[in-house]
């Protein structure tokens, strides 16, 4: 067996992070920039995590996150370390920011506020007015969450206390749902089922969803809809760039299989090389695990020094899971835009079958995107480039490639009727991932796509703790813990976690 010791004779504080996700890519560099050597070990054989990318037939795939919001959020991340994002990639706003697909009709959702209002205007007297007024509270949770919240640890509830967030907890709408806080403002269902939707990106229903989050709703309109040059991954590689000029050093095609403890101290991993099979340990002072919690809770450490039983995971509300598709056509699309939502059948009836009642939906709304449009590059000539998406409950049984076909054919069917064009006779190029591959590929525990579902009794100090309760120098980053799901709470939550460690390591 091969050792690998982080040079533990020098006083350099030594930190490993599993995983080189957003949230593992972020926790390395703030970690290297307050002078710890760093290194990163990645199972797969590139960083990026759920946000790679891979090529086939002259096509690029981003395979996870489409969506870019909260310009601002990546701003301050890259200026943190002397850089802004264009010194990496190009941002281009999309107008309309996204479609959305109705029963009888569609939305092109305007990225000009007032054409905006004209539209909401259209059919709702009156909704130009509310969505001000609206959008004047999203701000304000918008300012206060992202600037103030999320960057807590959740390690004890004196951490809120702050009087900007005390004086507004009623302004900040903990206890009422995001549904009822819609319905105060809009009556007409399409307009309500836009206002919604946002929250979908943190993995529960409106109806459980706290109406702080109408700060998505900022991220939405006000905040814009934006797309990376060369597509999700250029983002990935920013960060990587931002780690190596940071010292951090990275392991790719290693996969951790225990974490041994002793006496309550985390001292080394053993992993295996999953190319050569090689055999390593790899000792550390402090241990940042940015992979799947629950995984690395259940699979890599003795029971003893776990944190959470059995029951407590198994009660948890887990985002949905997802049925992916990446499509290859041979001919360009007419009149297609870069992000549509096919909401185009009823809600409800889905929405139980992902959380209250978990089955495979009979009739899913779904969500395509088409980067071709605004991006040449991740297709050739001529050819169109699709990514598409099914919401589906965590958990589920059955993954088979029959499943995955039936659902596949069903929504070609709803676009080609919707666009009005053929598109089942142009695929050249097909691939599937769902909650199987997420198991296989990411230890996802039920499979899920997005994490914790974002509900009250799931936020901050309810969430799985950033720190291990049992084993003092094992910390957590990433989707399962603090502040939540999505790439800006990310890159957040490594920064989170590195400010935590850096300031307990200190305080010995």
């Amino acid at each position: 067996m091969k050792d690998i010791n982080q040079n533990t004779a020098s006083p350099q504080k030594q930190a490993l992070i599993i995983g080189a996700g957003f949230a593992g890519l972020s926790a390395a560099s703030f970690l290297a920039q307050k002078g710890w050597h760093v290194t990163v070990i990645e199972q797969h054989s590139m960083p990026g995590g759920r946000a790679r990318k891979f090529e086939a037939e002259g096509f690029t795939f981003d395979m996870g996150p489409s969506w870019y919001w909260m310009p601002d959020v990546f701003e301050k991340y890259f200026e943190k370390f002397g850089k802004k994002v264009s010194d990496y990639y190009q941002l281009k706003r999309l107008d309309p920011s996204y479609r959305v697909y109705f029963d009888e009709t569609y939305w092109d959702m305007p990225a000009n506020y007032k054409q905006l209002q004209d539209l909401l205007e259209s059919v709702e007297p009156g909704a130009a007015k509310a969505l001000d007024k609206f959008m004047d509270e999203a701000k304000y949770k918008y300012n206060v969450g992202v600037g103030k919240l999320v960057h807590k640890p959740g390690q004890s509830l004196f951490e809120f206390i702050d009087w900007e967030v005390i004086s507004g907890v009623f302004k900040l709408d903990i206890f009422q749902s995001m549904k009822k806080h819609v319905a105060r403002f809009f009556k007409h269902p399409y307009i309500q089922s836009i206002m919604e939707f946002p929250v979908l990106f943190l993995g529960a229903l409106p109806g459980n969803t706290p109406a702080l989050y109408s700060l998505m709703n900022y991220a939405d309109i006000k905040g814009g809809t934006w797309y990376p040059e060369y597509g999700m991954y250029s983002i990935v590689n920013a960060m990587y760039q931002v780690a190596l000029d940071q010292g951090v050093q990275f392991y790719f095609n290693e996969e951790v299989k225990h974490i041994d403890v002793v006496n309550g101290v985390a001292k080394s991993v053993f992993a295996i090389n999953k190319i050569n099979g090689e055999q390593k340990t790899y000792e550390f002072d402090v241990l940042v695990g940015a992979g799947d919690y629950h995984h690395i809770e259940t699979k890599l450490l003795d029971t003893k020094y776990q944190s959470y039983t059995k029951s407590y995971w198994d009660t948890r509300l887990m985002a949905p899971s997802s049925i992916l598709y990446y499509v290859g056509l041979n001919k360009k699309l007419e009149g297609v835009t870069h992000h549509s939502l096919f909401f185009d059948t009823d809600f409800g009836v889905h929405g139980d079958e992902i959380y209250s009642n978990p089955a495979w939906p009979k009739n899913p709304l779904f969500y395509a995107s088409v980067p071709s449009v605004t991006d040449p590059t991740v297709a050739p000539a001529g050819q169109e480039n699709l990514f598409l998406l099914i919401p589906i409950a965590a958990g589920l049984t059955g993954d088979t490639e029959a499943v995955r076909d039936e659902y596949f054919n069903k929504i070609i069917a709803r676009m080609e009727n919707r666009w009005g064009q053929s598109i089942g006779d142009s695929i050249i190029y097909k691939k599937s991932f769902a909650v199987a591959d997420f198991i296989s590929e990411y230890h996802s525990f039920k499979g899920n796509a997005y994490g914790l579902a974002n509900t009250l009794m799931q936020t901050a100090i309810l969430k799985p703790s950033c720190r291990s309760k049992k084993v003092n120098n094992l910390y957590y980053t990433g989707q399962l813990t603090v502040p939540g799901p999505g790439v800006p709470p990310s890159l957040i939550s490594g920064e989170v976690v590195a400010e935590l460690v850096n300031k307990n390591y200190n305080k010995k």
